[in-house]
């Protein structure tokens, strides 16, 4: 018998609120569910927090549910209210590209055939041409302001000030399940934890305005082992545009997972069987340097975001750095996201190139002149993977890896990259 998947949901750990369990369970054992999950366009691109959301969309849909994905093109214009600082009001021509941008990403994760297809809709279509003062007696009548005032995010900024722009955000979002209820029979809205209030509104609105019980269901947030979260308002914000993000330093950054955590996310991210994931972890624990599970996550989730192509980009890449494939079969701009994750430097040359010595010390992989004189003495100096015997001589031209990059190793783990650049 397959497992229900609610119980999937909870044993990859990605249950942290639902409304009324037993609820939710009988409404999607009675049959195919429509549910929606939102993403605001506040910046060009999603980001890996988003795809939590977007896999458990799948998920769902690949339980025989029928997803409606929202991308908030009138939300975005006003922006969830953050804990310390007002949001930054982008124009309306920005978003609207963002829009375009996000819709573009979401698609690539839902299917949009078959029995049970997704649609993806934009609240600007029913928020735009609504009135404020229908938006107030139809909408607005319905919240209580002591109960907005507890909102924890809107209580950490009374003393600071929250505009009635943000602290109106809760009544567009809900707004938008009672919409989707209305036009698709919409009973289920998932998101992550971090928007159960607003989630929660939702619900309450639908409650309130029909008499009729809907759902709802948040995932955790993903954090880093000191527990903070990633998204848009953290540094390293990985993006799921690979104009932002590169397949390159995607694939790293989940190969460079922390042992702590790499679990959780191959449970979060991976479509591998639990048992499989049980199974590569009990590897790991085994033979720990060798990051089975890393690399078993980090494969699943570039290919899942970046395609197979892309991931084989990747990790030749990878090889070719430290000397364990060819440096020349690696596409310009492959090479270039690769070395733009390492230490790097611009070198000017004019008629000649720079010595290995100063392209050491210019990138940082030696401290000076003589350590770097030292290193090549050793045997520990390497130029696109060829060992540099004289620390003083011109590199020849001929080294140039399309015709501008250079790959400087020191022993076997230590990369910089520099560009030359002609006088």
């Amino acid at each position: 018998m397959d497992t229900h998947v609610l119980d999937e949901l909870a044993a990859r750990g990605l249950l942290a609120h639902t409304t009324d369990i037993d609820a939710l369970r009988a409404q999607l054992d009675a049959g195919p569910t429509t549910y929606y999950v939102g993403f605001d366009p506040t910046a060009p691109s999603l980001h890996i927090g988003n795809l939590v959301q977007l896999l458990t969309a799948r998920r769902l849909q690949q339980a025989g549910h029928a997803p409606l994905v929202l991308v908030g093109g009138a939300t975005g214009l006003i922006g969830d209210p953050k804990a310390t600082s007002e949001r930054v009001l982008n124009s309306k021509d920005v978003v609207g590209s963002w829009v375009e941008r996000v819709r573009s990403q979401v698609e690539g994760y839902v299917d949009l055939d078959g029995s049970n297809p997704a649609r993806v809709v934009n609240n600007l279509d029913w928020t735009g041409p609504l009135g404020t003062i229908d938006f107030l007696r139809d909408i607005g009548k319905h919240f209580p302001i002591n109960r907005m005032l507890g909102r924890e995010v809107v209580r950490s900024r009374l003393d600071s000030g929250i505009s009635y722009t943000e602290f109106s955000y809760v009544l567009m979002q809900a707004m938008d399940y009672l919409e989707l209820f209305r036009r698709y029979d919409c009973r289920l809205q998932t998101g992550g934890s971090d928007q159960w209030g607003n989630i929660t509104a939702g619900v309450e609105l639908i409650r309130r305005a029909t008499g009729e019980q809907v759902h709802a269901l948040a995932t955790p947030l993903v954090t880093k082992a000191d527990g903070t979260k990633y998204g848009k308002t953290e540094t390293g914000t990985v993006w799921l545009d690979p104009e932002l993000t590169s397949p390159y330093a995607f694939h790293q950054f989940w190969l460079n997972a922390e042992d702590a955590k790499v679990g959780e996310y191959l449970r979060i991210f991976s479509f591998r069987e639990l048992a499989e994931i049980d199974d590569l972890l009990a590897e790991s624990e085994k033979a720990p340097a060798a990051r089975i599970a890393q690399r078993a996550l980090a494969a699943d989730v570039t290919t899942l975001v970046h395609g197979a192509e892309e991931l084989h980009a990747a990790e030749q890449a990878a090889q070719a750095l430290f000397g364990r494939a060819e440096l020349t079969d690696l596409r310009e701009p492959v090479l270039a996201a690769a070395l733009a994750e390492a230490p790097h430097a611009r070198l000017e040359a004019g008629g000649e190139l720079p010595s290995a010595v100063d392209a050491f010390v210019a990138t940082g992989l030696a401290a000076s002149r003589s350590a770097a004189r030292r290193t090549v003495a050793e045997g520990g100096a390497y130029v696109n993977n060829v060992r540099i015997t004289d620390p003083d001589d011109p590199l020849p031209s001929s080294a140039l890896l399309h015709g501008r990059w250079l790959v400087l190793r020191k022993g076997k783990r230590s990369v910089a990259g520099a560009e030359v650049v002609r006088s």
